[in-house]
């Protein structure tokens, strides 16, 4: 550790939220709201579900059968239950603490709804989805899921009975995450006691950024983050310290190497170049993805 603070870039807020099909109200913060893919790279886009509560339903809400190909997307869930089914006969429930992540690689079709007794009880949901970049050497990877159940995540209490900090991916003070990742990668969650603190150092090189989903924080002792803040840091060599200043304050820390290739994205779909993309809905309608119907 040293004893300079890794710069602060820009504070940003996501879009307005909206519906993604009719299960998932989210606020985009990237790409669309800060303009920046490559330069969070590997991560690609966040869409973030703030705490809200579906009342009780006998239909089942959610996103039909779509298609991915070339990217991860990472699903990691506060609150609800989340179904998913895809075309390769892929089959899972993630709750309250659990994490998807699935590797389209070269190509799937799937589907993501609020699991069934979840919706007929209702109740609060809180989710984020995040993608994420894979090489141009492992975008034909074959289709994976991880299902990273809360008992698996590492974890780390913080000095003084100042919270603890859960690792989804990577590392944190020798604590391990479950994720197995194409790039080098840290996401994990710190959730807060009142004036509890979290030290961290990532190489310069690693795009870094923090989000505070509950409460409120203290970023480097000068900067105050409020829900719903991301802060990303600049590329400089340096220790970022968070405070929790509420005791419900939960902040997500984003860090990866970027992967410096070119990104062409267009809908579902994430490659390296436009050719690649008219390839991608070929094999798409042609069924080479799997069929509509499972």
């Amino acid at each position: 550790m040293t004893n300079t603070f890794r710069a602060i870039e820009g504070t940003f807020r996501g879009a307005p939220f909206h519906m993604v099909g009719d299960g998932f109200r989210v606020s985009n913060y990237f790409p669309s709201g800060t303009n920046f893919a490559e330069r969070i790279s590997p991560f690609l886009l966040m869409d973030y579900n703030a705490p809200f509560v579906f009342p009780p339903s006998n239909e089942v809400k959610g996103v039909g059968a779509h298609p991915h190909k070339g990217f991860e997307t990472v699903s990691i869930a506060y609150e609800g239950y989340v179904e998913h089914h895809d075309s390769f006969g892929n089959h899972g429930i993630i709750g309250p603490g659990d994490v998807q992540w699935m590797t389209a690689g070269s190509g799937l079709l799937h589907k993501e709804y609020h699991e069934k007794e979840f919706s007929k009880r209702g109740g609060e949901f809180h989710f984020i989805q995040l993608w994420v970049n894979l090489p141009r050497a492992n975008k034909s990877h074959e289709p994976r899921y991880q299902a990273l159940l809360k008992e698996d995540m590492g974890r780390v209490e913080l000095p003084d009975d100042g919270g603890s900090v859960r690792i989804i991916a990577g590392d944190f003070n020798g604590a391990h995450g479950p994720a197995q990742t194409f790039t080098p990668i840290n996401l994990f969650d710190i959730a807060f006691n009142k004036n509890g603190k979290a030290r961290f150092e990532h190489p310069a090189t690693h795009n870094t950024a923090a989000m505070v989903l509950k409460g409120s924080a203290q970023i480097n002792e000068t900067k105050q983050a409020n829900e719903g803040d991301f802060i990303l840091f600049s590329n400089t060599q340096g220790e970022i310290l968070i405070e929790g200043l509420t005791d419900d304050t939960l902040v997500i820390i984003l860090s990866g190497e970027p992967i410096n290739e070119p990104i062409y994205m267009h809908g579902p779909f994430v490659m390296n170049t436009r050719e690649e993309i008219i390839t991608a809905f070929e094999e798409y309608h042609s069924g080479k993805m799997g069929n509509l119907d499972f």
